[in-house]
């Protein structure tokens, strides 16, 4: 479900669970974390690549998986294993590449904000409606989304659903360039090679002082505690039915 594999210095992660659309469970996230931090520690690791199989990049979290392991009033976002992923992203030192020939849904959009490089397909949208399921974002992005393309684009986002395309994620800075679906993969992996052979500790204090960690941890830690509100509350109990049930969910919260 997910494989990684290391040539030329680059470490390349694939999301290979394309009968799901690559919805992550939390096993394929405790896996992504631990190649971020394998990568971290490993000198044959010069930069990492993240691509998928299949027409999707990722659906974003699998919710019936969800639901069985995170609907309980202990859940600590934090310490669940997707917010250990969004950690080892912030925290990752080396160069970050990712190949999106396909939709990004929810986290699959938010894990891009911490991507150095996004090569991205014609056909792909990236979407992250956390206010639909009652929810709230996470990964940083509710900073890192309006400080990139404005408050009311990013409010659009997460409270209407409202799909950003391939073309406007690149006018919009959170993507490098649009790539032809048949090349991306190549085209990111070749990206993430130069990078690799680039002198690392330039690149790591660069990308350090382009991306103050410290910051996104405080940031992180306040949508932590927002999330696990909203994640106890009646609308997310209903909003997950309503997922699992494949209906409109209907609201009912002042």
């Amino acid at each position: 479900m997910v494989k990684s594999e290391v040539q030329d210095g680059v470490l390349s992660i694939l999301l290979d669970r394309p009968d799901k659309k690559n919805a992550l469970t939390d096993a394929m996230f405790d896996a992504l974390t631990e190649a971020l931090t394998v990568a971290s520690a490993s000198d044959a690791v010069r930069a990492v690549l993240i691509r998928s199989a299949g027409d999707f990049f990722t659906a974003g979290r699998d919710m019936a998986d969800f639901a069985a392991s995170n609907g309980s009033a202990d859940t600590d976002f934090a310490n669940s294993p997707p917010g250990r992923f969004i950690t080892a992203l912030i925290g990752f030192e080396k160069a970050l590449v990712a190949s999106v020939r396909g939709p990004g849904i929810g986290i699959g959009m938010t894990m891009l904000l911490h991507c150095d490089l996004v090569f991205i397909a014609p056909e792909a949208r990236l979407a992250a409606n956390f206010v639909g399921l009652a929810l709230s974002p996470e990964a940083a992005s509710s900073t890192l989304l309006p400080n990139r393309i404005g408050y009311q684009r990013a409010f659009a986002v997460f409270a209407l659903g409202e799909a950003i395309s391939a073309q406007d994620a690149v006018a919009l800075g959170l993507a490098y360039r649009v790539t032809p679906s048949q090349s991306c993969d190549t085209e990111a992996h070749d990206a993430a090679r130069r990078l690799a052979a680039l002198p690392q500790a330039s690149l790591r204090s660069t990308k350090a002082l382009m991306r103050p960690a410290g910051v996104l941890q405080t940031i992180l830690q306040h949508e932590a505690d927002c999330f696990r509100q909203n994640l106890i509350s009646a609308d997310a109990a209903e909003a997950f039915a309503a997922f699992l049930e494949k209906r409109p969910p209907v609201f009912t919260s002042a």
